[in-house]
């Protein structure tokens, strides 16, 4: 798997462009796209950040579907959706880093991607919102900067 393809008028480039590279450095959230032993793919939000133009790295709860994709065949996209028409899907070949994040409680791993390809899908004329999570109740503050050293962890494995 060395190029990839399409009819599409949105540009693909072989690394990530420098806009959506700002945006995930900071961390962001994103879906990680694989695909079954059933041949259909299967989705999971999971935390991203960008390290460089060429690799990003991303969460994936233990025991999901997600995680057993990976272990076969090591093959993801990852959807990321931005502010300002930020819409970029990308591709490429994982591995895991890391089995344990030590800054969450629950049983989620960092794996790392290198990048094959970055396809830019803004929508002209429109723009979706961008992907979040609003934190809600007592937890909220605890989880804001859980998240925060999530990101950091990420960048430092």
């Amino acid at each position: 798997m060395s190029s990839i393809t399409t009819t599409s008028p949105h540009t693909i480039t072989p690394e990530l462009p420098k806009q959506l590279l700002s945006y995930a450095r900071a961390g962001a959230l994103g879906i990680v796209i694989s695909v079954g032993e059933d041949k259909y793919p299967t989705d999971a939000f999971a935390w991203v950040v960008a390290l460089d133009d060429k690799r990003v790295r991303f969460s994936v709860d233990h025991n999901s579907k997600t995680l057993g994709n990976l272990d076969r065949d090591g093959l993801a996209a990852v959807q990321i959706i931005g502010p300002d028409n930020l819409v970029f899907l990308i591709k490429g070949v994982c591995r895991s880093v890391k089995t344990r994040l030590e800054s969450v409680p629950m049983g989620i791993g960092l794996w790392e991607m290198d990048v094959i390809g970055a396809r830019d899908q803004s929508w002209p004329g429109a723009a979706p919102l961008p992907l979040a999570v609003q934190w809600s109740g007592d937890e909220r503050e605890s989880m804001v900067k859980t998240e925060q050293a999530v990101f950091e962890e990420m960048r430092n494995a």
